[in-house]
């Protein structure tokens, strides 16, 4: 038995879920038929969409792992704060109108809007639970890290808690559960990193020259002399001992921005609100409190590094210095074990969260997409079976996650994790959107390749790269992310698919009618049951 003291961190842990099993308890007596458990009613306010979008992508990734990398790698860790609000323009500029628009509950729904059901759903299905899992796995390495560290927990059954958490609020809440625990955490998040940085600025007298000057001679890693973290290289730097430095990071920032357009869990955002132009309201809220959020992180990220030793930092499974934890020690350091604790608090409660939006995306995609339209020709054989599919697939997914999670230990950061979903995503799903909306040409064949080729490429890419099978010195692939080659090779396996293939005249006639519905809205389905 695990001998667990009662500590500060673990009583706003235990308040933050007991508030969150509140929710879920009346969401739950909400969540009956496939449109209130999928997407909420399609009921979220403009505002309360934002919050969620913004609760959902601001992950573990982005509050531990950002913070890590940029304490320890200096500017070349803060260009992944860049990459993930840069981010947002793509999807509000290419994806969020058309996507509400045309589509029911997942991103399949666009692409089968035209084009064959079957083979585009199976393939689309694939894609999204192979982006989600690579997504929640980063998740859960973060919450292992933090929970050991905060309660004494070891990884393993920390990771397994989590997991139980976020399948009681997707089982039995569903989509209403999610969306309000990710307002929840958005807000405790945004009010967390606000203090934090107030702190860090307070500690250099709230000059922000006296900060950066700080920064340019800091010597958190031990080096001899002081290194400048305002210098780009440390990480992608092209040097002896990895040469392909500067290609890394190109690779990277195409992953990032291109990436999130195509991530399931945040595109199902659009389906919870009543029309397209409340999505469009949603991504200008999350797009201002990310932006916010990713500002912040500069102070707490390079104001470790001017304020904390390496020696305050706890050892990752290799005994280097575990990045994760920058951010909650840093409060710890500056605010005392309250704030400690809230910040800790608000870490989990982040990781919660999106785990929970990712396992509803997952669920929803095999359920709607595979089960219900591949398997059974778009018809569901009993009344509410669609949503109990997704219920079964929901235990599938997090026992998967979970596993994963636990044989890759805390040793990994959780921003490169995240960082390869993004590059996945990119190189499967965004392809086919893009050219689904915008080319009248395109076809099932190019769909099928397109995500087959991006998909296939990418996986293969990080397994034959040093975070797969392969050290860094022996990787057969030499870069740490796969996006400036698979991300060409997703559009080029959609193109060729096209063009190599019989032109299909439905799909082609049915594409003025889609551009129609996805610039105007004209037949999209709306929140109340009249329309």
């Amino acid at each position: 038995m695990l001998a667990i003291a009662i500590t500060p961190a673990l009583g706003m842990f235990l308040a933050f879920v007991a508030l969150t099993l509140v929710i879920t308890y009346f969401s739950a007596r909400k969540a009956t038929g496939s449109a209130a458990y999928f997407a909420a009613g399609r009921s979220i306010k403009g505002w309360q969409n934002g919050l969620a979008v913004a609760g959902d992508y601001m992950s573990a990734a982005s509050f531990l792992g950002i913070s890590g990398l940029i304490c320890l790698k200096g500017y070349d860790g803060f260009m992944y704060s860049v990459g993930f609000l840069v981010a947002y323009l793509t999807v509000l500029l290419l994806v969020a109108e058309p996507l509400r628009n045309a589509g029911k509950y997942t991103m399949a729904d666009l692409l089968a809007y035209r084009l064959k059901q079957r083979p585009v759903r199976a393939m689309a299905s694939l894609s999204t639970l192979t982006v989600s899992t690579f997504y929640m796995v980063a998740q859960m390495v973060g919450a292992g890290g933090i929970i050991e560290q905060l309660i004494g927990v070891p990884f393993a059954p920390a990771v397994i808690g989590v997991g139980v958490l976020m399948l009681v609020y997707v089982v039995f809440g569903g989509m209403l559960a999610t969306t309000w625990v990710q307002i929840i955490k958005a807000i405790l998040l945004m009010g967390g990193a606000f203090a934090l940085s107030w702190m860090v600025l307070q500690k250099h007298d709230f000059s922000m020259t006296s900060f950066f000057n700080h920064v340019a001679v800091a010597d958190f890693a031990g080096s001899k002399p002081p290194v400048n973290l305002l210098d780009p290289g440390m990480k992608y730097g092209a040097t002896l001992a990895n040469p392909w430095g500067a290609w890394d990071f190109i690779s990277l920032a195409l992953g990032l921005v291109l990436g999130t357009a195509g991530l399931p869990h945040i595109l199902v955002r659009f389906y919870t609100v009543p029309d397209a132009k409340t999505a469009r309201s949603s991504v200008v809220w999350a797009t201002a409190i990310i932006g916010v959020f990713y500002i912040m992180t500069t102070f707490f990220g390079f104001g470790a590094a001017t304020i904390l030793n390496i020696s305050d930092l706890p050892l990752d499974a290799k005994g280097l210095p575990n990045g994760n934890m920058v951010a909650p020690i840093l409060a710890k350091v500056l605010g005392g074990e309250m704030f400690f604790a809230f910040i800790s608090a608000v870490a989990f409660a982040t990781i919660l969260a999106v785990v929970a939006g990712l396992t509803m995306s997952a669920s929803t995609s095999f359920a709607h997409d595979f089960y219900t339209n591949v398997i059974h020709h778009g018809k569901e054989k009993t009344m509410g079976e669609e949503v109990r599919v997704a219920r079964i697939t929901a235990f599938v997914v997090g026992a998967v996650s979970i596993t994963l999670a636990i044989k890759l230990g805390s040793s990994v950061n959780a921003a490169m994790l995240v960082g390869l979903a993004f590059a996945v995503a990119a190189s499967a799903n965004l392809p086919v959107i893009i050219f689904s909306v915008f080319w009248k040409r395109f076809n099932t064949t190019g769909a099928v390749t397109g995500l087959g080729v991006g998909l296939i490429s990418s996986i293969v890419l990080i397994l034959l790269s040093k975070n797969g099978f392969y050290k860094a010195e022996t990787a057969i692939f030499p870069l740490e992310n796969p996006g400036i080659v698979s991300i060409p090779l997703g559009f080029l396996g959609a193109w060729l698919g096209t063009i190599f293939s019989a032109r299909d005249m439905e799909a082609e006639a049915k594409f003025a009618e889609l551009s129609v519905r996805a610039q105007t809205g004209l037949g999209a389905e709306k929140a109340s049951s009249g329309h």
